[in-house]
């Protein structure tokens, strides 16, 4: 029996994927839920697992975009699976010289080809090949034509690449690859953010002090506690990120046409770097949330993320969005928003720098933060006061995110 594979819908909106890469050959044999294949939607790589075993037969090839429900690839059921295989490849290794030694013939001279003469048309561009070099500022004297008589074709010209300057030695190979779905939808989605929404960043500066005070205090026995995990700064951010944003529900909100959609639970997007690039999975209702389920939340999905395995519903949804380019080194940053998010939280590295305290001059561990936020939905008194939320929140931890109760907050 003939099975026939189709691709599954991956999520609602999805109507095309992309094969990333097949992890089986044409002709193998697969196990049932076996991996057969990677896919690219415009939001995750999923893995495509086999519907049952048998022989396989791929009908796409890695690079096609294929609808959903389109059949990629036939699996043969009746076939057995195949047993000492290695042998005959063997015996076919032995036997491939002796067809060498009849097949060799002498071959014939390859005579050159002629010289292709000089007419009036030689590197001359056609109408469009030529509007196509004025976009790209490329001479029609450095593009060598391929069409009749020389003539410089409109493909010459797509294919033709603009100077990089005289070489002066030094390896200069370049490599042109095509982008993934998800690549694509991010940037086209990156230029929507700042083409159609009226953004502006507000920065503002925060005190760590008090936050590493009680991570220094409290940290190994919430390890100990909670089997391993770890108290990170994400926590203590994403804890006055929903208490800021239960004061400025507006930061909360989307524009939908001529209406604004509010929402009373703070679902958070916490942009995450996976290996097939940027990832936003979403913390479900963070604002009910300790500081062990959100640590736990993002640890589970960050994994996921590294590993290949995040879901469409894993990045579905999400109402604001926190960035934490600290990680990476970054000082300062304007973060770009998360259509259709309104709002959008940098977090940057961690620098020990002099501020004035109580008329001294004092040493303190500082981060700069920044908020991204769409003007058009949210005033300025509203970004403000939001982003000084979160930095009241973030220096006095014990207060405002724990009720001045570390212990029963950490859940130690």
């Amino acid at each position: 029996m003939i099975l026939e594979m189709k691709v599954p819908s991956p999520g609602e909106s999805i109507t095309e994927v992309e094969i990333a890469t097949w992890l089986v050959k044409d002709g193998d044999y697969v196990e049932k839920d076996q991996a057969i294949a990677e896919v690219d939607s415009d939001k995750a790589t999923l893995e495509l697992p086999a519907e049952a075993s048998g022989i396989i037969t791929l009908r796409a090839e890695e690079g096609d975009a294929v609808a959903v429900g389109q059949v990629v690839c036939l699996i043969d059921t009746s076939a057995a699976k195949p047993e000492g295989s290695a042998p005959a490849k063997e015996e076919k290794k032995e036997e491939a010289p002796k067809a060498e030694v009849k097949k060799e013939e002498p071959k014939a001279e390859a005579k050159p080809a002629p010289a292709a003469e000089k007419t009036y048309a030689t590197g001359t561009p056609s109408p469009a090949a030529r509007k196509i070099l004025d976009e790209k500022n490329i001479e029609a004297s450095s593009v060598e034509g391929t069409g009749k008589g020389g003539r410089i074709t409109k493909d010459d010209a797509v294919n033709a690449k603009p100077s990089m300057g005289t070489p002066t030695g030094g390896n200069r190979g370049s490599e042109r690859t095509k982008l993934s779905m998800l690549r694509r939808k991010v940037a086209e989605r990156l230029v929507a953010a700042k083409n159609e929404t009226a953004m502006l960043t507000t920065f503002n500066e925060v005190n760590m002090t008090p936050i590493n005070l009680v991570r220094n205090e409290y940290k190994d026995a919430f390890k100990a506690k909670h089997g391993g995990l770890g108290l990170g700064y994400m926590s203590f951010f994403t804890k006055a990120v929903t208490r800021a944003l239960q004061l400025y529900p507006d930061v909360n909100s989307m524009i939908d046409g001529q209406e604004k959609i509010s929402y009373d639970f703070c679902d958070i997007s916490v942009a995450v770097s996976g290996p097939k690039g940027l990832m936003v999975p979403v913390v479900r209702n963070a604002e009910n949330l300790t500081f062990r389920g959100i640590e736990s939340e993002i640890k589970r999905l960050a994994i996921r993320a590294r590993d290949g395995q995040i879901t469409v519903d894993d990045m579905t949804g999400g109402t604001f969005t926190i960035s934490n380019g600290g990680v990476f080194g970054s000082m300062l940053s304007t973060p770009i928003i998360n259509p259709p998010q309104s709002g959008i939280l940098g977090m940057h590295n961690i620098i020990e720098r002099p501020i004035a305290v109580n008329g001294k001059v004092e040493i303190h561990p500082m981060m700069y933060v920044a908020l991204s936020y769409d003007h058009r939905i949210i005033d300025g008194r509203e970004s403000v006061g939001f982003l000084v939320a979160v930095k009241e929140g973030l220096e006095n931890p014990v207060e405002l995110l724990m009720d001045n109760n570390p212990k029963k907050a950490l859940e130690l």
